[in-house]
């Protein structure tokens, strides 16, 4: 984030302060914590890092982005108020976000403690894919995959979008006033946070374990 960026816009004030605030605040185990001014949609944003999940009312940009890692985004249309998380593994540990059964478990739990109805929550599902070649034998994305759309249908919380699986990396941006969420397809990548990423997963992947609406593109 620049001051020039953030300066050149009306809001200039109120957004200056509100990122202060929120650098400032206090943070629970797992929260995002990483935030600046996003020029591309003029507006905060907040960085899900894996592991992370984020939960909102207000104008702020969730974004993360993503491998065969998954990041469900879980909103209410009657409370408005929305949250991503971003896991690697579908079980594991019971209490590291990194694994799809406790993420999703605090990402909920979150929305509930901010007002959102567990009856009237949707969700945009996004990741699973294989993105780095000869990965494809642990099947991370697709057992990722797999997971949370079984886990949401047991939680009966409708699907109304999502892009999953297929060969690429993803970058997603949800606004969890609204519900939108977009999500960019992108090229194959040599990254090494994201490479490092996919072979933490593929090391961490226990024997057997468990494996709508429209979405922009932007």
């Amino acid at each position: 984030m620049t001051s020039a960026a953030i300066a050149s816009h009306p809001q200039a004030s109120a957004w200056a302060t509100r990122l202060q605030h929120l650098k400032a605040a206090a943070r629970k185990p797992g929260e995002a914590s990483f935030f600046w001014y996003e020029t591309h949609f003029q507006s905060l944003a907040v960085k899900v890092l894996p592991g992370e999940y984020f939960v909102d009312a207000d104008d702020l940009m969730i974004m993360t982005t993503l491998g065969s890692c998954i990041a469900a985004c879980l909103w209410d249309r009657n409370a408005r108020v929305g949250g991503l998380n971003h896991f690697m593994l579908p079980e594991g540990a019971t209490d590291d976000g990194r694994y799809g059964s406790y993420a999703m478990e605090v990402l909920i739990n979150a929305l509930l403690q901010r007002g959102a109805a567990r009856a009237s929550l949707e969700a945009k599902v996004f990741g699973g894919g294989q993105v780095i070649a000869g990965m494809d034998s642990m099947n991370v994305g697709a057992r990722n995959t797999e997971f949370v759309l079984d886990y949401l249908k047991v939680e009966r919380i409708a699907v109304v979008s999502k892009d999953v699986l297929d060969i690429y990396p993803r970058k997603v941006c949800f606004d969890p006033v609204n519900g939108k969420a977009m999500v960019k397809r992108l090229a194959a990548t040599r990254s090494a946070e994201l490479q490092a990423q996919e072979r933490s997963a593929a090391r961490h992947l226990a024997p057997g374990a468990g494996a709508g609406g429209s979405v922009d593109l932007f």
